[in-house]
């Protein structure tokens, strides 16, 4: 809903706002480049962050996150060919932007060395240093450059894992644990209020290491699973053969494997396959090494974003862009960022749904009408407690106990049926399903009974008015559109008010041929109808609606957000004649007009303006 966005309104610039963010990385890098070319003057050692940085704090709650990806840094520490500046220049650049990119982890997809030398190793753990000393969340993994080929995670002491092994890992937040001979590790971050794990597998697991990363998983039943290793992925839509048996020992019977990225082979590739439950997995293969300057330690931005349901994928070298403001080569021009299919794309992901199957979302249960009962609430309907599918008959009760009792009305021979569908975060776990249809006008709805206290209450203090409703699949403008959810009858000319169109009913939130939710009613101290527009609420969705006045002014919620077309005209109170309300019904004239195609779930009139936080949804 639409609280949970405002709580996080400054992320705005964070997830979607590369380019700025390269931009911004110019000025930070800008003195770690000289003249282009194999013999710039770079800094020889990795530079402390200044004192007053503090610790890595990513924000856990925001539902934006970004996972940073470095692959294949070898022709960058290859003997005596030791540069670690690019390498450098990508941590720094993660250590500026953590914030405003909210970078809640780093994975280092292998062959960080081209020949698993203990000077090379040296050289790029001093530059991993920069993360140490503030305390980011990373992995690495050994390639096949790291480590002896041949050999498999049980090959005992290398440089690598001196290095890189558990032992550097140790009492880092971040840090999960790792496999008796240390080659594989795992990594819980927190992010989008919940927990993630990182399984940074070995160059060719052994099989006591797919026996321990299988007891990883069945340790984290309920932890979506991002899986890092050097190898499996060779291509679009191809796995190496290597690739194929992670595949079916591992991914394939483990659903919490949404996501897995590779190096080793290049250029860069990805594929989609259905695991053993049908859901998607995303293998991603990316390395630059083949590229300019061994890929300059260019690094992949995995924006994560839960509410548009996207991985917006990013490909940059920092390194590159710190050397712009020197002037840049012809190589680097081409190469500052990568925009190809394969380096900038989007992956669409429904993560609640993907999820489900290991982590299902709890369902909300059922509140009480007493907790809905606010005070200040004149009426109280909600639709639960009865057999999916049954009529509705006799009357309808007002739960807030003040006598707005509902009676049913039918046209043309149309039914009104009880169901269990529900807004997931409604009270009343109910719903009536309306069958409405405009020529020839047929359905049901419900009216105030005779006499209720609403239909003279014209509300000059103020007024909050709910409604949660879903429009079906077959929902036609043609024999739908113009719909009243909620509506007070009686005419603006039976009541004096003459201006614009005099058979419009006093009150009416409808919705329009576009679906697009409309509050249209004639205030006390205007003879005009005053309007309120919401946008346009796809089929097959519930939405929750609320329409507040604080006495002087009138707002529209879709989802607790306010809508743009508000009007900043004074509208004091709704006008009435004593006449009824209606449910699902629309009058024009005095006489029935349209009816709803939908369903309809708990209505609330409170004669107050309430906040956001006491809406329904909340």
């Amino acid at each position: 809903m639409c609280t949970s966005h405002d709580h996080h309104q400054g992320e705005a610039a964070q997830a979607g706002a590369g380019r700025r963010s390269f931009l911004r990385a110019t000025a930070l890098l800008g003195a770690v480049g000289a003249a282009a070319g194999a013999g710039v003057a770079l800094p020889a050692v990795a530079e402390a962050a200044p004192a007053s940085a503090g610790r890595w704090r990513p924000d856990s709650d925001s539902r934006r996150f970004t996972l940073a990806v470095m692959p294949d840094t070898q022709y960058l520490f290859d003997g005596p060919s030791i540069d670690r500046a690019p390498v450098e220049a990508s941590l720094r650049y993660l250590l500026e932007h953590g914030k405003d990119e909210n970078i809640v982890f780093l994975s280092h997809l292998g062959d960080l060395t081209q020949n698993g030398a203990e000077a090379e190793f040296a050289a790029i753990g001093e530059a991993f240093r920069l993360l140490d000393r503030r305390g980011v969340g990373y992995s690495v993994l050994a390639g096949n450059h790291d480590v002896k080929s041949s050999t498999d995670d049980q090959r005992g002491s290398t440089p690598y894992l001196d290095a890189f092994g558990p032992r550097r890992f140790k009492g880092r937040k971040t840090f999960g644990g790792a496999s008796d001979d240390g080659y594989n590790t795992y990594h819980l971050f927190k992010a989008a209020g919940r927990e993630w794990l990182v399984l940074a597998l070995d160059w060719r697991l052994s099989a006591k290491g797919y026996a321990w990363a299988k007891d990883v998983l069945a340790r984290h039943p309920r932890t979506p699973v991002i899986l890092t290793t050097h190898e499996l992925v060779v291509g679009d839509d191809q796995l190496s053969a290597y690739g194929q048996q992670l595949w079916d020992q591992l991914v394939a019977e483990h659903d919490q494997i949404f996501l897995t990225l590779n190096g080793h082979y290049w250029p860069a590739g990805r594929t989609t396959r259905k695991n053993a439950a049908g859901n998607d997995v995303h293998l991603h293969l990316t390395n630059y090494q083949n590229r300019y300057f061994g890929g300059a330690a260019m690094i992949r931005l995995y924006r994560f974003d839960l509410d548009r349901g996207v991985i917006d994928v990013e490909t940059v070298s920092p390194w590159i862009l710190g050397r712009a403001g020197k002037g840049l080569n012809e190589l680097e021009r081409q190469e500052i960022e990568l925009s190809g299919d394969t380096d900038r794309f989007s992956v669409g992901i429904d993560f609640e749904k993907r999820f489900a199957g290991f982590a299902p979302v709890p369902a909300r249960p059922a509140r009480p009408a007493a907790k809905v009962v606010v005070p200040g609430t004149v009426a109280y309907w909600r639709f639960d407690g009865h057999d999916e599918g049954t009529a509705v008959s006799g009357t309808v009760r007002d739960l807030s106990g003040r006598g707005n009792d509902l009676s049913l009305v039918t046209v043309g021979g149309g039914a009104l049926n009880w169901s269990s569908d529900h807004h997931p975060d409604q009270p009343g776990h109910g719903s009536l399903e309306f069958q409405g249809y405009k020529s020839p006008l047929k359905g049901a709805y419900l009216r105030t009974v005779d006499g209720a206290p609403l239909n003279s209450a014209t509300f000059k203090d103020g007024y909050t008015i709910e409604a949660f409703y879903r429009l079906p699949a077959d929902w036609d403008p043609d024999h739908h559109a113009w719909s009243g959810i909620v509506s007070r009858t009686g005419t603006g000319g039976a009541a004096g008010k003459t201006g614009d169109d005099p058979d419009e009913p006093l009150a009416t939130l409808s919705l329009s041929n576009d679906r697009e939710p409309q509050w249209a009613m004639r205030p006390l101290n205007q003879q005009g109808i005053a309007t309120n527009w919401g946008q346009e609420t796809p089929l097959e969705t519930w939405w929750h609606l609320a329409v507040v006045n604080d006495g002087k002014h009138t707002t529209l919620y879709v989802e607790g957000c306010p809508v743009v077309r508000n009007p900043k005209s004074a509208a004091v109170g709704i006008t009435s004649v004593g006449l009824p309300w209606l449910l699902g019904g629309y009058e024009y004239a005095g006489k029935i007009d349209q009816i709803l195609h939908g369903r309809l779930g708990d209505v609330r009139i409170v004669s107050r303006a309430l906040p956001v936080t006491s809406f329904m949804n909340h």
